[in-house]
């Protein structure tokens, strides 16, 4: 039997924009032209964006932390996820249980980034990020989420906003003859290992701390939350991982140490940034040491930080556990935690990473996913070998845990940022990521990309969960 037009619509719609859960369905005599015209529209006009900024490159030359003689830059980027989870066993699900009869969702981004370089050492940045769509079930059900692109606020269609706005001051720590030698070489350019780097403004915290060569951007590499960034560290972030704040970085030679402070969210996860500054604020540390082995570059990061906000706290929670979602508990609290992050290069061709992160587990997952234990490694092959240097193949797994009365707090009914499936029996939650990025041409990429999630949301009576998803990643 063939489906009504109306009906085969809402379920496109649904799938490339998804409606909220539990909304009625239109009749099938009513609003197939408005679903056919709102779906249409919104692909069309993403369509057009991405092939006028993919055939014109007007402007895109202007690079001043390339050139000194150029005074400002402008690039762009946009990536289309399409991801998937296959069917798998589920004895109960919750209010944030990953969807256990399968289900496709698309994510998709677009980024205006400018600098302009106002003196000698001082540049201001910005970023416009106009983004669309959902994670897999409204991005919960696993803590090492699948998707790094997807926001725990989803949008059917586009909406945009500034995700930096910065000013960053480098200022040369090197002596007068070296400094004068590195002006002779590049007039415009500090001296390169000796510097002090302030920052401040509206950025991600991530674009500071914890950095890696080799799982650090969702959009070109691996794409799960936990390989992104250290998954223990609750760092401070609004829904979109933006906040305000300021750091300082002291380069000499091979080690560097930053230090920096940062707003938190009002309620859990929020958009809205809390203005209580002498109760709720973040702070972090880093120390790097860089090495070369036999050659080959690496580097050892040890990460330290301390977050004050209004989270509840688990034990206080257990006598209500839905008492402590999104607005916490009276008074504030603190959790504080370390992480160590290494990348390593063996080959030209081949690197690998190590993370490991422990918070104290105490208090409610406030800014980034349920995590108080994470260990995860992976390793990353470009494509000299068979003839393609441009491409990428990797391969890397995490094991996530929580502490004992986190785990209570769970099987108790409780729910986080990412997890809750109303019960718990209790198993470390266990990822493992593989992808390969064609790279086509003019700065496209398309990686195909495939995770297996073992006790997702450290459930053993759920899962395990096979995902897969096809990305598209352009820039220039």
């Amino acid at each position: 039997m063939r489906r009504p037009l109306a009906v085969w619509l809402e379920d496109l719609c649904r799938i490339q924009s998804p409606l909220h859960a539990g909304a009625p369905s239109r009749p099938e005599n009513q609003g197939a032209n408005a679903l056919a015209s709102g779906c249409v529209s919104r692909r069309l006009t993403w369509a057009v964006i991405l092939a006028c900024l993919f055939f014109c490159e007007p402007l895109l030359a202007q690079d001043p932390a390339s050139s000194p003689d150029k005074t400002w830059g402008i690039h762009f980027q946009s990536t289309l996820i399409g991801q998937g989870v296959l069917p798998f066993p589920a004895e109960y699900s919750g209010v944030n249980s990953l969807e256990p009869h399968g289900e496709v969702k698309d994510t998709i981004s677009l980024d205006a980034i400018g600098n302009v370089r106002l003196w000698h050492g001082g540049e201001f940045s910005a970023d416009v990020l106009v983004w669309q769509g959902y994670g897999l079930s409204k991005t919960v059900g696993v803590a090492g989420f699948p998707n790094g692109e997807a926001y725990r606020t989803g949008k059917t269609f586009p909406d945009a906003i500034v995700t930096r706005a910065y000013l960053r001051e480098t200022i040369s720590l090197a002596g007068k003859e070296d400094a004068n030698a590195g002006q002779k070489a590049d007039p415009g350019a500090l001296q390169e290992g000796q510097r002090l780097i302030l920052t401040v403004g509206h950025f991600p915290v991530t674009d500071v701390f914890d950095k890696n060569a080799y799982a650090n951007n969702p959009r070109a590499q691996f794409m799960n939350w936990a390989f992104v960034n250290n998954a223990a560290w609750d760092y401070p972030a609004n829904t979109l991982g933006i906040t305000n704040g300021a750091s300082a970085e002291i380069e000499l030679h091979s080690w560097t140490a930053r230090a920096g402070v940062f707003q938190d969210s009002r309620v859990a996860n929020a958009l809205r940034m809390d203005w209580n500054l002498l109760h709720a604020w973040s702070l972090a540390g880093e120390l790097e040491k860089r090495h070369s082995f036999r050659g080959h570059p690496g580097a050892v990061r040890l990460l330290s930080y301390d977050t004050h906000a209004h989270m509840g706290n688990y034990q206080e929670s257990l006598r209500d556990p839905h008492d402590i979602y999104a607005i916490g508990q009276r008074g504030y609290h603190s959790k504080y935690g370390f992480g160590i992050n290494l990348d390593q290069e063996f080959r030209k061709d081949l690197g690998g990473f190590v993370r490991l992160g422990w918070s104290d587990g105490k208090n409610q997952t406030w800014e980034f996913t349920d995590v108080d234990r994470t260990a995860s490694a992976g390793i990353s092959l470009q494509g000299e070998a068979w003839g393609r240097p441009g491409d990428t193949a990797g391969v890397a797994t995490v094991v996530n845990g929580i502490s004992a009365v986190h785990r209570q707090f769970l099987a108790a009914g409780g729910i986080g940022i990412t997890v809750g499936d109303g019960k718990l029996d209790y198993g470390k939650e266990a990822v493992l990521e593989t992808y390969y990025s064609f790279a086509v041409g003019r700065g496209l990429s398309i990686s195909p990309d495939f995770q297996f999630a073992e006790h997702p949301a450290y459930n053993r009576d759920r899962g395990p969960a096979a995902i897969y998803a096809v990305r598209f990643h352009w820039e220039r």
